[in-house]
């Protein structure tokens, strides 16, 4: 993959986090998207993503290595993603308060970035939908399509020159 491309990666993966915590604070449709911890562990999936395609477009020895790391948070990232929108499918499985919430909200992350890394909301919880999606189901789809765009370029061999 040309090395731009890891540049184009992690500014579309932090720009997705971004949206995430503009739905948090600002709302749409008048209701604010309180994070929950399937939520919040998504946006780890995607920082993973952004870090580590950001770290291989810097360190030309590492690329490839950066390159199986992020898709491996792309990978990460489908599962959980794909947990959520089950859950959304079937709500009577929820039982209200997620105990993995405790446990998110334990970490030092949560404590000092409480506005991007606390949960707050339930991750059954149906929310107004964003061009007939619901946000879990727009995290899955971006989440399938970076792992299958890094997946099928870690193995590829360039023929075109890194820049």
């Amino acid at each position: 993959m040309k090395r731009s491309y890891y540049l184009y990666i992690s500014l579309f993966s932090f720009s997705v986090v971004s949206f995430a915590v503009i739905l948090q604070q600002v709302g749409y449709q008048g209701v604010s998207f309180l994070p929950c911890p399937l939520c919040i562990l998504q946006r780890v999936g995607y920082l993973g993503i952004a870090i580590n395609c950001f770290l291989a477009f810097g360190i030309s020895p590492l690329r490839q290595w950066f390159h199986a790391l992020a898709t491996a948070c792309a990978a990460y990232g489908i599962s959980v993603a794909a947990h959520q929108v089950w859950l959304l499918s079937h709500p009577e499985t929820s039982c209200g308060i997620d105990p993995l919430e405790t446990w998110i909200n334990q970490f030092q992350l949560a404590k000092v970035l409480p506005w991007m890394f606390k949960a707050d909301g339930l991750c059954s919880a149906k929310l107004p939908a964003i061009l007939g999606l619901q946000v879990p189901e727009w995290s899955l789809l971006w989440f399938a399509v970076l792992f299958f765009v890094l997946l099928v370029t870690l193995f590829k061999k360039s023929n075109a020159v890194v820049r």
